[in-house]
C-alpha cells in the first residue's frame, strides 16, 4: 500500500495511547490527516507530535457527551477538512460479577463504548454522505462476539457496537460508505495491563501467570499486538475492502471463528 489515504481526514477516538495511537500512526503513514480525539489533551498532543506527516489536529472531548462531540468535530473539521474516515476506538472495560454490577458501572460501559460510537458516527456521517465516500470502523471486541464472564456490561456494550455496525452499514450501503467492526482479542494495552494487575491483586498469582491465563483463550497462545489491529483497520479503509461492509473482523488468533 502506498498513501492510500492521501489527504483524507481520519478521525480516531481514544487516540492518546494503545490501539488508538497505533491506528493513528498507521493511517498517518498512508498520507492521512489525523484528527485525534480523547479526554487527555496533553497525551493527545504527545501522540500527535510523534505522527508521520503533517496537518494533524487534536480535540479533547468526552465521546459520551453530545455537545462535547459536536464541538470536537467542528474544531477538527475546521483544522483538517471534511471527515472521510472515522475510527471509533474510544472504550473502557470494567469487571464485576453480575450481581455486583451497579447501575452506574452499567451506564458507564454503555456510554463510552456504545453511545460514544453512535454520537461520533452521527457527527462524521454528513461529510461522508456529501462526498459519496466514507469509511467507519468501530473497534469492538471478541467480547462483542462471544461474551466473557464478569464483564456483562462491557460485553453488552460491545455486542451493541456490532449491532450498530450492521444496521448502519445497511443504511449507507449505496452511498459509497462502508461500516465495519474490528474485534480484537486480548491486546497489549493499558486495559489488559490493568486486568492483569487486578488478577494478581485478587488471586496472588504472579504477573506472568496472570498474563498466560489471558493468552490461553487465544488458540495461538499469545497476546494480540496493537499493530495487528491497526493493520486490519487500514485494510478496511483501503480500496481492496470496498465490498466489505457490516462485518465483524476478529483479530484474535482464532478465538472467534
Amino acid at each position: 500500500m502506498s498513501n492510500i489515504l492521501q489527504d483524507r481526514h481520519v478521525v480516531v477516538t481514544g487516540a492518546a495511547r494503545g490501539i488508538g495511537a497505533e491506528i493513528a500512526r498507521t493511517l498517518a503513514a498512508q498520507g492521512a490527516r489525523i484528527g485525534l480525539v480523547g479526554r487527555d489533551a496533553a497525551a493527545l498532543q504527545k501522540t500527535r507530535d510523534a505522527l508521520p506527516g503533517s496537518g494533524h489536529a487534536v480535540a479533547a472531548a468526552d465521546v459520551a457527551d453530545a455537545d462535547s462531540v459536536r464541538a470536537a468535530f467542528e474544531a477538527l473539521r475546521a483544522a483538517c477538512g471534511p471527515v472521510a474516515v472515522l475510527v471509533n476506538n474510544a472504550g473502557q472495560a470494567e469487571s464485576a460479577p453480575f450481581m455486583k454490577t451497579s447501575v452506574d458501572l452499567w451506564q458507564r460501559m454503555l456510554a463510552v463504548n456504545l453511545t460514544g460510537s453512535f454520537l461520533c458516527a452521527q457527527a462524521a456521517l454528513p461529510d461522508m454522505l456529501e462526498a459519496g465516500w466514507g469509511r467507519i470502523v468501530n473497534i469492538a471486541s471478541t467480547a462483542g462476539q462471544k461474551g466473557y464472564a464478569y464483564v456483562a456490561a462491557y460485553s453488552a456494550a460491545k455486542h451493541g457496537v456490532i449491532g450498530l455496525t450492521r444496521s448502519l452499514a445497511l443504511e449507507v450501503a449505496r452511498k459509497g460508505i462502508t461500516v465495519n467492526a474490528v474485534c480484537p482479542g486480548y491486546t497489549d494495552t493499558d486495559i489488559l495491563r490493568n486486568s492483569v494487575a487486578n488478577v494478581v491483586g485478587k488471586t496472588g498469582r504472579s504477573e506472568s501467570e496472570a498474563l498466560a491465563e489471558f493468552a490461553s483463550v487465544n488458540p495461538q497462545r499469545r497476546i494480540v499486538q496493537p499493530a495487528e489491529v491497526a493493520d486490519a483497520v487500514l485494510w478496511l479503509c483501503g480500496p481492496g475492502a470496498a465490498s466489505v461492509t457490516g462485518q465483524s473482523v476478529s483479530v484474535s488468533g482464532g478465538e472467534v471463528m
